[in-house]
Formats: structure tokens, sequence, C-alpha cells
């Protein structure tokens, strides 16, 4: 099925979580074509040993919602890997910030790539991190 229609059907629970979401305590909640909004609390067992919640947390929250924003614009068969990705923190999480969501945003994309976007935001929409992310398209029926 389309990329779309395949994270739709996530979001209505038809499909179990991945298990890095139920591992992070993330969960997909918004979908449409290009865009991707992943939320989740930063808890203590999400912390480093400095007592901010680690950048791993926030870097997957990123990767994922930047990713889905490109799935979401795949068709049946078509596939994306993440190339890259960069991220800059602005403020630390903690257990106190609250609910944050991590919403991605496709930029561009042609046959082979696509550059997305990402920002975590709080309840109040302070920022806490900014990414962008390449990702790898194959699609069906295409070698690369």
């Amino acid at each position: 099925m389309a990329g779309l229609e395949l994270l739709q059907r996530a979001i209505a629970g038809e499909f179990p979580p991945p298990p890095i979401a139920m591992m992070m305590d993330i969960r997909l909640t918004e979908v449409e074509k290009g865009r991707a909004v992943f939320t989740g609390t930063p808890q203590e067992f999400h912390y480093n040993p400095l007592g901010s919640v680690h950048g791993g947390y926030g870097a997957t929250l990123l990767d994922s919602a930047m990713g889905c924003a490109v799935h979401s614009t795949l068709d049946s068969g078509d596939i994306y890997t993440t190339l890259e990705f960069k991220i800059n923190f602005m403020r630390a999480l903690t257990h106190e910030t609250g609910a944050v969501r991590g919403i991605g945003k496709v930029i561009n994309a042609t046959r082979t790539t696509a550059v997305a976007e990402g920002r975590i935001e709080d309840g109040e929409g302070r920022l806490y991190a900014f990414a962008t992310t390449t990702c790898v398209i194959r699609r069906a029926g295409n070698q690369v």
C-alpha cells in the first residue's frame, strides 16, 4: 500500500507500533502527505549521566518524524532509508518538560532522494531541537 495509507492505518491501530517506538515511548499521532508528527513525554529513564534526556531520544523522535514524512509521499512498493541527518539542540529536555512533538516536513523530493526538516517543540511551541535529513528512495521496479 502507499506510504500515507500505511501510516494512517498505523495511527488507527491496525498495525502494532515498531519496537523502537515502544522502547522510546513515542508514537505517531498525525500524518498527511509530506508531514508527520510523533509525540512523547521525556522521562527519567531517558536520562544521560548528566541529568537530562539523552540526545538519542531527540534524535530518534526527529529521525522518526522526518522519515515518516518522507514515507508518506511514497507509492506502494517504494522504500527509503536515512542517508544522513543533522540535529541542533537548542535546550535540554527533562522529565519536567512534559509532552513534546517531533514534527517532520518534506522540503524537496525527487525520484531518488528526499530532504526533510524536523523540529521538537513542547506544548507551548518552544523549540528544543531542529534537524534536517536526506533520505535515499528506491522506487518500485527501479534498480539503484
